[in-house]
């Protein structure tokens, strides 16, 4: 269905059955919890299949069915999509999906700290046997497969980092050994690089960020192939996963404007971080669409686009000096999360999350998430922040 369309005709079609919409261009918002029946031949019925029909309201209702319906045909070659209360709520459940106590799983050393808190905390407690690995890797991943590896998971770029893995060379090596595979795709939102069409067996999402795209939801979302959807489903349905229709509605109303959007936070983005890289108190721009960012080679290959979300490390200051820069800023938020119309700045300390793989800052290291507002208001505010900076130290 979505193969056939462009992504841009994608967004605003998706999710859009008149079975579900009765005419309405959106989707009516459900609220519910019980469904009563005529009959007990009606509920029986309903009992036979959660997907699609009306049983309970955990289990869906035509507000979520339409999100779900939107992000699977974001991905072809997906057999279906789950939704979940938060990013991190989906990365777990996913991996909860495929290991089991005595499970070993492989994970990039520059993947979210969320992610890396739950495979070394909780799993392990749960008998998940976790290992970090270089994400520059590449196919030189398979020396690191057990006879009992689960799951190789994969997030392109790196959380704080951004270095771009080689997804197809990490599937195929994955493939050939029967491991299941697992990508974080949020910051290419779905949009600028599909994930399944890469090899990926399932694919999440933060909806939380450039699918919500207004700092007004909590949601993630997993997209699987089929030979891994049913499990997934099951294990969303056993753990009690789901979503509000007020949330769902959200969420499409942001898919609907996606491709828009990301277009704008790229492009602005692009033009922030070239100001910071011609800065003389800049030491690097950790962005995939420069030349010195690693796997800048992978993105320009598999990617068709990036997003707003980058780093950059200063040559001078230490997370100390955090407040130096960032108190003052007028136009940037200091908040967590990014995806939205704002645009966030945070202090970061990479160097102290990583296992295997050292990460070195000359002096004060930064995450930003440039929104919507104009750039040149943006490099303003930066200019005047690394003028600080420069006056102080």
């Amino acid at each position: 269905m979505s193969e056939q369309r462009k992504p841009e005709t994608w967004a605003v079609e998706a999710g859009r059955r008149p079975d579900w919409t009765h005419g309405v261009v959106n989707p009516p918002i459900y609220r519910a919890s019980t469904i009563v029946y005529p009959s007990i031949a009606a509920m029986d019925a309903a009992n036979l299949d959660h997907d699609g029909v009306l049983f309970y309201g955990r289990k869906g209702t035509p507000t979520t069915w339409a999100l779900r319906e939107a992000l699977t045909g974001q991905e072809p070659g997906a057999a279906g999509t789950m939704l979940m209360p938060s990013g991190v709520a989906a990365l777990t459940t996913a991996i909860l999906s495929v290991c089991k106590a005595g499970s070993h799983l492989l994970l990039p050393d520059s993947a979210y700290d969320p992610t890396t808190a739950f495979v070394f905390g909780l799993a392990k407690r749960l008998g998940i046997q976790a290992e970090a690995y270089d994400p520059l890797i590449g196919a030189g991943i398979a020396a690191h497969f057990r006879p009992e590896t689960a799951l190789l998971m994969l997030e392109s770029p790196g959380s704080l980092t951004f270095e771009v893995q080689d997804i197809p060379a990490l599937t195929a090596a994955a493939r050939a050994a029967g491991v299941v595979t697992l990508l974080d795709n949020t910051w290419a939102a779905g949009h600028v690089f599909k994930g399944i069409a890469a090899g990926c067996d399932m694919v999440m999402q933060a909806l939380t960020k450039y699918v919500g795209g207004h700092s007004d939801i909590m949601m993630g979302s997993v997209t699987a192939t089929a030979g891994h959807f049913e499990r997934l489903r099951n294990t969303v349905w056993q753990l009690g996963h789901c979503v509000s229709g007020d949330e769902a509605a959200l969420a499409l109303r942001g898919f609907r404007t996606l491709p828009l959007r990301l277009a704008r936070h790229e492009q602005s983005a692009m033009q922030v971080a070239q100001f910071l890289h011609q800065h003389p108190l800049v030491d690097r721009v950790l962005h995939p669409a420069f030349a010195d960012c690693p796997g800048h080679a992978v993105w320009k290959r598999d990617f068709t686009g990036a997003s707003g979300l980058f780093g950059v490390v200063l040559k001078r200051g230490s997370r100390a000096d955090a407040a130096l820069f960032c108190d003052g800023l007028r136009h940037f938020g200091l908040g967590f999360s990014w995806g939205g119309f704002e645009s966030l700045i945070i202090p970061t300390s990479p160097e102290k999350l990583r296992r295997v793989t050292p990460f070195r800052a000359s002096g004060l290291s930064l995450r930003l998430s440039i929104g919507l507002e104009d750039p040149e208001d943006l490099i303003a505010d930066l200019a005047s922040a690394l003028e600080r900076m420069e006056t102080a130290l």
